[in-house]
């Protein structure tokens, strides 16, 4: 990982969403008046007659989003995850997920880490509402490698797909020949005494506690869960049987996000012990980024602590 050089996955999804355009001539862009935020912009001036700003409007983005998709087209629906999800939430239901249409919904700002927005603009609850959605695949990237793997990868996967990005910039964790499978989660590390298992920008911060038990003396793996549903279930048994002990890290509300899904297959799978570090059913609030990681406790020294305990 390197912690010197760091870039947002919002940056990488603009940048990667101009590379995608010109493979693919199906390939549309909507934005709701954010897309100087969401980086969509940069699409906006290579294909300005491929892109659509909806202004704000999120619901209507949605359903001309569907009837694009009615005609071949395949479209990026993009803005804060707090509208894109929380806004937009029954147009999703029933214009794309119950049709099962070929729509790819990208929330970037996604949880606390959006910092002094505050609590209206932190969405904490995007990856349960859009992971109990039937036909609905659920991503959550790490860092600018993986996001632009998946800003191209979930064009080839025929129905609807939630990929959440963060407004920080965060660390590169992976090298550019990086391989990554969509539902494979990726180990890092071999440690036994224990696993944790992170998503989206706690992947780094999981990475730097594994680095402080080592210090200790405690050796652990760390799990990089980047495809949250289908959830790779292989890996996390795995890992359940190899460490026995399980720790899951997200920006994201403890109740029904990855924590939740880890302990979903768990239980009836591999009946384990897992201490879930995230939100802790409570709004955000504003301030800066960083400070709020750790004020909420999905820093690496709590993560390192959870696991000590």
């Amino acid at each position: 990982m390197d912690i010197d050089k760091k870039i947002a996955t919002r940056q990488s999804y603009g940048e990667e969403l101009v590379k995608l355009g010109e493979k693919n001539k199906n390939v549309v862009v909507l934005d709701a008046d954010l897309s100087t935020a969401t980086k969509t912009e940069m699409f906006a001036k290579k294909f300005p007659d491929r892109f659509i700003d909806v202004g704000i409007a999120e619901a209507n983005m949605i359903g001309i989003a569907a009837g694009l998709s009615t005609f071949g087209k395949i479209p990026y629906a993009s803005s804060f995850a707090v509208f894109a999800v929380g806004r937009a939430y029954d147009q999703i239901r029933a214009s794309i997920a119950y049709p099962n249409l070929n729509v790819k919904i990208c929330g970037t700002h996604a949880g606390i880490s959006v910092g002094e927005d505050g609590a209206t603009h932190q969405m904490l609850e995007d990856i349960s509402l859009m992971r109990t959605m039937p036909n609905m695949k659920v991503m959550c990237t790490s860092d600018d490698i993986q996001t632009k793997w998946a800003v191209e990868e979930i064009s080839k996967i025929k129905g609807p797909v939630y990929l959440r990005l963060c407004r920080l910039a965060t660390p590169v964790i992976y090298e550019e020949n990086q391989k990554f499978e969509f539902g494979k989660g990726v180990q890092i590390g071999e440690g036994t005494d224990g696993t944790i298992i992170a998503t989206g920008l706690c992947v780094s911060e999981a990475i730097k506690a594994q680095k402080l038990l080592e210090e200790k003396g405690v050796f652990v793996r760390v799990v990089d869960i980047h495809t949250i549903k289908p959830i790779d279930e292989e890996l996390i048994i795995k890992c359940a049987k190899e460490t026995k002990k399980i720790v899951t890290v997200e920006d994201h509300s403890i109740i029904g996000g990855l924590g939740s899904a880890v302990c979903e297959v768990l239980s009836e799978k591999y009946p384990t012990k897992v201490a879930r570090v995230g939100i802790k059913d409570c709004f955000g609030r504003s301030g800066k980024a960083e400070e709020l990681i750790k004020y909420f406790k999905i820093d690496a020294e709590t993560i390192a602590k959870t696991v000590l305990e």
